[in-house]
Parts: C-alpha cells; structure tokens; sequence
C-alpha cells in the first residue's frame, strides 16, 4: 500500500490522466461528498477525480497531504486546500483490490462552505465534462443511425 501512495502522491502532483486511468478498477465505486448516490465504474469515477484534481490541486488552491493512515489495502489520506478564500479540510478514503487497482474511492469534506464551493467548481467541469460525452454520442449515432437498434435487438 505505501507503493500505491507514493503513486497516488504522483498522480496529483503531475495531474496524470494516463496513470490514474491504470489505477483505477474497471468496477470501481466512487462516494462524493456532494451526490448521495455511488458513482459506478471507471468512466464516471474517473471523470469526479480528474474535475477534482481541476479544482483542488490549482496552483492557487495550495493543495497538501497532510496525514496518511496506511493500512495493508486502505488508506486514508488528509488534504487542506483553499478555494476562492475558503479552506478546505478533507479526507480521500481509499481502498484496493489484490491487483492494487482502486475498488473504492470515498471523499469527506469539511466545512459546509467549503463543500458548497467545492460543488460550485466541480459542477461546472462536470457539467461540461456531460456535454462534451452527448456531442461523442450525438457523433457516433450520426455516422451510424441504426447502430444503437442493432444494440438493442442483439445483432
């Protein structure tokens, strides 16, 4: 597990899309702070980190560490950042699978207002992160109008 934080350390650092896309377990479960459903697999949880990532790991947001509880397939990281003059104290709660891909990713955040700002700046990257997924689909059903009735009818 100290293996895996050092990478996790890595991965915020540089913001590296490609190595958080090989951490992360096709089925992983991702738990925000903000939406009181999971967010299932890869693509979704991907897309929560990397608008995290975004907003929390910004030069001006002076993003650290601050305490890491390591356990042999969890751990439990501390963070502080500053969003628009509002400090943020979190925790990223994650846990592994026997191939060390994350399983379960599970943010708190603290204060009220600073999980409010927090909502605020990811929900616009978000939002755009959607539109820009319904213009590759509107694509692809344009090329192929009939592919997603082949989909459907099996063939």
């Amino acid at each position: 597990m100290k293996g895996f934080v050092k990478k996790w350390h890595k991965i915020v650092e540089n913001r590296d899309e490609n190595a958080l896309n090989e951490l992360l377990d096709d089925n992983v479960m991702f738990y925000s702070p903000v939406v009181f459903t999971p967010q299932k697999g890869k693509k979704m949880t991907k897309a929560y980190l990397l608008a995290a990532l975004e907003v929390l790991v910004a030069p001006e947001a002076n993003f650290s560490y601050v305490k890491e509880t390591i356990d042999t397939d969890k751990c439990v990281l501390e963070f502080n950042a500053s969003i628009d003059g509002i400090i943020i104290n979190g925790v990223d709660m994650i846990s592994l699978n026997a191939e060390g891909k994350i399983i379960e990713f599970k943010v708190m955040v603290r204060p009220l207002q600073g999980i409010n700002k927090l909502h605020e700046k990811m929900g616009e990257i978000l939002k755009n992160y959607k539109k820009a997924e319904a213009k590759k689909e509107m694509k692809k059903l344009i090329k192929s109008p009939f592919s997603f009735l082949k989909k459907l009818i099996g063939k």
